[in-house]
């Protein structure tokens, strides 16, 4: 029977400029990648389905435009990370990662702005990191420089989706935490 894998890499030294993650860094990131993505299609199964309670903020423009490019980029991101690096695929998939990332942070500049209110979170925080993360890592690619690039995704992927996930999954009354504990 043929097996179907990811094109992992262990340590991809065979990366120009190397790409090594420690056992215990592959583990975080494949862990991080798999929980928040189980995460969020059990709480948009049960939230959309009709099973968690109505939460009102799924009417908002910005939180569906938010929602929608963040949730691809948790598996997105967890791949491009494990994944063997440097190939055409890799590339591909890296420059729509970053589109749904900082189309993810600019979305999230927009939630709770409406009414002529302005209301800021301190997860909003993450949106100046994600960015300049996202410029930096592209910026470092082109160059070649990818121990850099190496950080600025780590950076990102771990940091600036990470974070504020756990946020939205963990802090009552957000509606992640509503569909997926109410």
């Amino acid at each position: 029977m043929p097996e179907l894998a990811l094109p992992l890499a262990p340590a991809d030294r065979d990366t120009p400029g190397g790409f090594d993650l420690s056992p215990s860094l592959r583990a975080l990131v494949a862990l991080v990648a798999v929980g928040m993505t189980a995460a969020a299609l059990v709480a948009l199964v049960r939230g959309l389905g009709g099973i968690a309670p109505y939460h009102p903020n799924i009417r908002e423009l910005a939180i569906l435009v938010h929602v929608a490019t963040v949730l691809p980029a948790i598996p997105l991101g967890g791949w491009l990370v494990l994944a063997r690096k440097g190939d055409a695929l890799h590339k591909a998939l890296g420059r729509v990662w970053v589109g749904l990332m900082v189309t993810t942070a600019l979305a999230a500049t927009m939630i709770g702005q409406g009414h002529g209110s302005i209301h800021l979170s301190p997860i909003q925080l993450f949106v100046p990191l994600t960015l300049i993360a996202s410029w930096k890592l592209v910026a470092a690619a082109r160059r070649g420089d990818m121990k850099t690039h190496r950080k600025e995704v780590l950076m990102l992927f771990l940091g600036a989706l990470t974070i504020p996930g756990l946020v939205a999954f963990l802090m009552p009354g957000r509606m992640m935490h509503v569909w997926l504990f109410g």
